[in-house]
């Protein structure tokens, strides 16, 4: 599943300057007094004491490296020589990976303007190492955690003291890793948040430095801009392309000396018959306010034949102000051509471009980066990009719908100076609403919508998703995953609706949610985007200790299956995602070994047997297949060997996050060799162009944002709440005390009681999720308070307990995702010491219900006894509104169980069919809270059989389901608490029969678990 690894792996370069004497030597603004050649030095550390050491937020100067051996030691140390004072920061260092220090200044504070001054200066001791050491500034932001770095270095080739003059004019914008994604890209200085140094990697050293300080005045090429609207500016033929400039100053202040541009147009793949040559020089006069524009105009001619587009450079020559960053391009469309014409039905468009493309464009639509990995943003022209996504957490700044559809808007300009103009096909994780989103609707995770058995609101989850989306400006979600869960110790475990494959097949009404009509004519509305079915094929049934990923106990470990359980588990419901036309489906990092092949464990990401074999031959899938995060470095064997095996399995387009370049370049070089077959390569693309045009893009590759308003809204929200309350499985319900009534004096405790980020699980807005208040919802306990309950909060039940009528004990577990949460790297299943204290001292004072938030059963063992009553509640996702309205009998508990909840993890894995089946309570159970529970004894039971069969000849599925569900509850209330083995078989059974549409089965199974009561 795509992620933003970098984001978790990069150094922490936080930053900055000393707040007390920052405070009262530097300037408030950037205005200069036009009579000082330069401002005075101003000291930002001398070292003498006057900054501690210690951590954000506050503020000193702390090291910091990619493990515990890599952050150096730092000491003040008093030296006879020191370039200035009496001492100097000294330390040693041995590097691996990457480590240095940083001064940080206390975010509590104001950040510092440095705009005044030529740049910054420090004594550095010189080993002659010949290495480079790496001095970063933050700028800009809302403190240390959230700015831009900004770079540049020096080189250790001297002895000594020197000292080390780096004028800001130096610094350029980190483009391999920012905290923040970007601000404005600018440096600005005016808000200045400190310093950082990154030291030489693999030689062991000692450093010294002293002095550092600000120097010399900013000549107006540093405070002074001039930009461009746009760096690509495309133009239909014979009209007039308009480049238009801008000036702008540091503190936007007034030019204090004139800037000239001088422009030409020269170069690009236009010939002199396409376009009026345009030549002079514009003048921003000494007084122009910051933020003034001109404008450039070049004529282009029209000749009436079908042409691909055609790019004409406009350079220019700055004086007096930084130039831009890059040369703007007028950019002709292509015009004429069969592949634009909408009228044309898909298929020929497809083929008409495909007969255009070169084998290094064909590669380029095959690649997929991420969109924080670019090392410049030309590289999608460049490069031929097909494709970008955001893995978790990366999300432009600041993470509003309107930032996120203008910054896709700017990569699909990109496209746009292509020779075809193929737009990108832009896609994220998407995988319980727009989660990377704040402020989007976050809906119960896949395995509380398997708990709501409900396909129409499965489906109404996805469209509100797939609507939240599609208004940002991005068309491919990766969603849903289909895999079948086995195992409760996997840390993706919620991703899953559940551990029977029926279950799974009967909520991928899903994929119409994201995508509306199977022959894929709804893709082009702009409340549609392109589905994934995922993780292709048994991620959910990996061994548990056969991972060899870093930490991790089961997660992309081996699924060791018979061909038989292969079929009848985890391919069964990829044909339904065929069936109803899914777009794209991503392979699992997973091996698969099948029983009997003689191949054991293979990487999913190469087994041609399963993706061209099995997907596209067998079941017919028409879409493309995308790899996953970086998936394919895990393959055996150099680079080349991962590209030309996962191509030749059937692979079309292949995540490289980061190694954009080099996928491509070896691709290419695979085909040249003919390791890697040209007809493989013109399927792959056919499969990726089809799907772009079927959604549109061709005609409309920029975010329609006219849905936006609707992100987050009270409609979409309720939606969530109906899935939240749905989600609910009621496990345990001594003496009715759910519902609770308004009178009652409840008592409210517990960690994930009052925590949106607890409830919403991961995935939400970053990879892993987060703790506290990550995006706007309503937790558990507001939703209580919304119903108008008496409640007294108290998280640990240190208060007073005396009193109250009822207590409610929210627990569980804190976010996580993929991997990381798996068992046994540093998970378990049983609550933590904190929630067991809490659940134990509010069920020893007075009734109880506990609820359990989490993304997979917990361990309760010997507590079940003491609760009155038990919810799984999951993940429920922002609206906890809807987990009040079943607390409060707004609406009835009517989950059941989408896994079996097992007594103890020594049972794992435990599932419905096991030969030895003996859980805490079985899959498909839930009582509910229906003001009319049926009544009647095997008599009814065996008329509710011959009515169910005679329903499932007849093809009556509502009647057959309404019929075993009514059975179900008859079983339960006999069944009480007195949950054996002996009744937990049959009753499981019946829930996967009923799924299957064999109604007189199912009922027959819930007669033998009465009988055995």
């Amino acid at each position: 599943m795509p992620r933003t690894a970098l984001l978790v792996s990069a150094p922490r370069t936080a930053l900055f300057a000393s707040a007390a004497l920052l405070a009262t030597l530097l300037p408030l603004s950037s205005a200069r007094a036009a009579a000082d050649p330069a401002p005075p030095v101003v000291a930002v550390d001398r070292f003498e004491g006057e900054i501690p050491f210690a951590n954000p937020p506050a503020e000193g100067l702390f090291p910091w490296g990619s493990d515990t051996d890599d952050p150096p030691a730092l000491r003040l140390a008093a030296r006879p020589d020191a370039p200035e004072g009496e001492k100097v920061l000294s330390g040693s260092y041995d590097i691996s990976g990457w480590g240095g220090f940083t001064h940080d200044f206390a975010f509590d504070r104001p950040p510092h303007d440095w705009s005044a001054h030529q740049g910054v200066r420090l004594w550095w001791e010189g080993h002659g190492t010949g290495k480079k050491i790496a001095f970063e500034i933050k700028d800009g932001g809302a403190d240390g955690e959230a700015s831009e770095l900004w770079t540049t270095s020096f080189t250790d080739d001297f002895t000594g003291w020197r000292r080390i003059e780096l004028p800001f004019t130096d610094f350029v914008y980190r483009t391999d890793y920012q905290p923040v994604g970007g601000i404005d890209q600018i440096l600005g200085l005016t808000e200045t948040w400190g310093y950082a140094l990154t030291l030489p990697v693999g030689v062991k050293g000692e450093f010294a430095m002293d002095g550092v300080e600000l120097y010399g005045r900013a000549d107006q090429a540093r405070t002074a801009t001039v930009t461009t609207d746009a760096a690509v500016v495309p133009v239909d033929e014979g009209h007039t392309a308009t480049v238009r400039l801008t000036v702008a100053t540091t503190g936007a202040v007034p030019l204090e000396e004139p800037v000239t541009v001088a422009y030409e147009t020269t170069g690009g793949t236009a010939s002199a018959a396409d376009y009026t040559p345009a030549t002079g020089t514009l003048t921003f006069p000494a007084g122009t306010p910051s933020g003034t524009g001109r404008a450039i105009r070049v004529p282009t001619t029209r000749d009436r034949s079908a042409e691909n587009a055609e790019t004409v450079p406009v350079k220019l020559t700055v004086s007096g102000a930084k130039a831009p960053a890059e040369t703007p391009q007028v950019v002709i469309d292509a015009h004429g051509l069969p592949y634009l014409d909408a009228r044309l039905p898909v298929r020929k468009r497809v083929a008409d471009l495909l007969s255009r493309m070169s084998l290094e464009e064909k590669a380029g639509q095959m690649t997929q980066a991420e969109r924080g990995a670019l090392t410049a943003p030309g590289d999608i022209a460049a490069w031929d990009l097909g494709s970008l996504l955001s893995g978790g957490g990366s999300t432009p700044t600041p993470n509003t719908p309107a930032a996120w559809a203008k910054m896709i808007d700017a990569f699909q300009l990109r496209a746009q100076a292509t020779r075809f103009q193929i737009p990108l096909i832009y896609g994220v994780d998407a995988v319980h609403g727009h989660n990377n989103l704040v402020g989007a609707t976050v809906m119960p995770h896949n395995i509380g919508i398997g708990a709501g058995r409900d396909p129409r609101l499965a489906q109404q989850t996805a469209a509100v998703t797939a609507a939240e989306v599609r208004a940002t400006g991005v068309p491919w979600d990766f969603a849903p995953c289909l895999c079948v869960t086995r195992d409760e110790r996997w840390g993706r475990s919620y991703e899953s609706f559940g551990e029977d494959p029926a279950l799974v097949e009967s909520l991928e009404t899903v994929i119409q949610g994201f995508q509306g009509a199977r022959d894929g004519s709804d893709l082009a509305d702009d409340d549609k985007v392109l589905a994934t079915a995922k993780h292709f094929v048994g991620d959910g049934g990996t061994t548990y200790g056969s991972s060899t990923t870093g930490s991790y106990t089961i997660d992309q470990g081996v699924t060791e299956v018979t061909r038989k359980q292969l079929e009848a588990v985890h391919l069964a419901p990829y044909q339904d995602a065929v069936d109803r036309g899914v777009g794209s489906v991503m392979p699992s990092y997973s091996s698969l070994d099948i029983a009997g092949d003689g191949r054991g464990p293979v990487k999913m990401h190469a087994r041609a047997d399963m993706i061209d074999g099995v997907l596209k031959d067998r079941m017919g899938f028409e879409g493309f297949v995308v790899s996953d995060w970086a998936a394919i470095d895990q393959l055996p064997g150099d680079y080349a060997s991962d590209v030309r095996t996962s191509v030749n399995a059937g692979l079309d387009m292949i995540m490289v996050p980061y190694a954009y370049k080099d996928f491509r370049a070896t691709l290419v070089d695979e085909v040249r060799a003919g390791r890697v077959g040209e007809r493989r390569v013109d399927d792959a693309v056919s499969r990726i162009l089809t799907q772009k045009f079927r959604l549109g893009l061709f005609e409309k590759p920029y975010a329609d944002t006219s849905g936006a308003a609707a992100i987050g809204s009270a409609a979409h929200r309720t939606v969530a709440r109906r899935a939240a309350a749905e989600s609910q499985v009621l496990l345990k319900n001594a003496g009715g005390l759910l519902p609770l009534k308004k009178d009652q004096k409840v008592y409210v405790a517990g960690s994930n009681a009052d925590d949106i980020g607890n409830q919403t699980g991961g995935w939400t807005i970053t990879w892993q999720g987060a703790s506290g208040a990550v995006t706007p919802g309503t937790t558990i306990l507001e939703g209580m308070r919304r119903a108008g309950g008496d409640l007294t909060y108290s998280k640990d039940a240190s208060a007073p307990t005396t009193g109250y009528d009822v207590g409610v004990v929210v627990v569980g577990e804190t976010p996580y995702a993929e991997g990381a949460g798996d068992v046994g790297n540093g998970h378990d299943l049983r609550l933590s010491t904190a929630d067991q204290a809490a659940v134990d001292t509010v069920c020893a004072a007075m009734r109880c219900a506990v609820l359990i938030v989490s993304g997979r059963p917990q361990i309760i063992g010997d507590r079940l006894d003491a609760v009155d009553a038990l919810v799984a509640s999951w993940l429920p996702g922002t609206e906890g509104a809807g987990v009040a309205d079943v607390l409060y009998g707004r609406r009835p508990f009517t989950g059941q169980l989408p896994v079996t909840w097992p007594k103890s993890e020594a049972q794992l894995p435990i599932n419905v069919g096991d030969a030895s089946y003996d859980p805490q309570f079985p899959y498909g159970w839930g009582l509910t809270t229906l003001t009319k529970i049926p009544s009647g004894g095997t008599a009814t039971l065996r008329a509710l059989a011959t009515a169910a069969t005679a329903a499932e000849r007849a093809g009556a599925d509502q009647a057959g389901r309404t019929l075993v569900n009514r059975a179900r509850l008859i079983v339960q209330q006999r069944i009480g608490q007195s949950v054996t083995a002996a009744v937990s078989a049959p009753f499981a059974d019946a829930d996967h029969l009923l799924l299957t549409g064999r109604y007189g089965e199912a009922v027959r199974a819930l007669i033998e678990a009465y009988r055995k009561a």
